[in-house]
């Protein structure tokens, strides 16, 4: 089964008259048409696009975005934030089941976790389908967050606006052009049902930052 990228927007074939797939009496689809947006999967990427490679997800170059990142000694990744002016995206990819979507239940755990502490959590109907609005009390002040989620082929990518993107969609700007154009890069291995997809930063960066330096992934930059 593939995936849609939201409500309305399955990626197979269509009957231009009735706008129904081309499965069951109608005969099997002989072309599926690629997605016009991601995150995509590796196998369906469009290609000639500079991006930044983090094993299971890519992201692409967009002027003005600085993708942050948390890293251990090894290089592995424990947090990935793209940010632009007041506005900031954090980005999660998981593994999921073959023939099952999951970000309707990851969305509910979601909410129900904000509810424990305390927060009233809004879902609200956005491009990508549903998404979980909440403004929590952070370190630095009240914060407005926006969760979104996307499900692909044995995937979900988790998507958590903040700032001024959080309470303004079309704020997001160049942090949703990147989210737009994420490739995720799932690898054929069997993996637990939301369990994070491995991230690791590039050998050459990883190498500068182990040798007393930041990562050097800066404004619209592949590295």
């Amino acid at each position: 089964m593939i995936f849609s990228r939201g409500r309305g927007q399955g990626r197979h074939a269509r009957d231009e008259r009735s706008g129904q797939p081309l499965t069951g009496e109608q005969g099997a689809p002989d072309e599926v048409a690629p997605a016009r947006r991601g995150p995509y999967d590796s196998s369906e990427a469009p290609s000639g696009v500079h991006r930044l490679d983090l094993g299971s997800l890519q992201i692409p170059a967009v002027d003005g975005v600085e993708v942050r990142v948390q890293a251990n000694p090894d290089g592995a990744i424990q947090q990935v934030v793209l940010v632009h002016g007041d506005s900031a995206l954090q980005l999660g990819v998981f593994a999921a089941p073959r023939t099952e979507a999951i970000w309707d239940e990851v969305r509910e755990e979601i909410r129900q976790s904000l509810h424990r502490d305390g927060v009233t959590a809004e879902e609200t109907e956005g491009d990508r389908g549903v998404e979980l609005r909440a403004r929590v009390q952070a370190p630095e002040g009240v914060t407005d967050l926006r969760f979104v989620g996307v499900d692909g082929p044995r995937w979900m990518v988790r998507g958590v606006f903040q700032g001024r993107a959080a309470v303004d969609p079309v704020a997001a700007g160049p942090l949703a052009d990147c989210l737009d154009g994420l490739v995720v890069d799932r690898g054929p291995e069997a993996k637990p049902v939301r369990e994070p997809l491995p991230l690791q930063l590039p050998r050459e960066v990883a190498q500068g930052a182990g040798e007393g330096g930041r990562p050097g992934l800066g404004s619209g930059s592949t590295g």
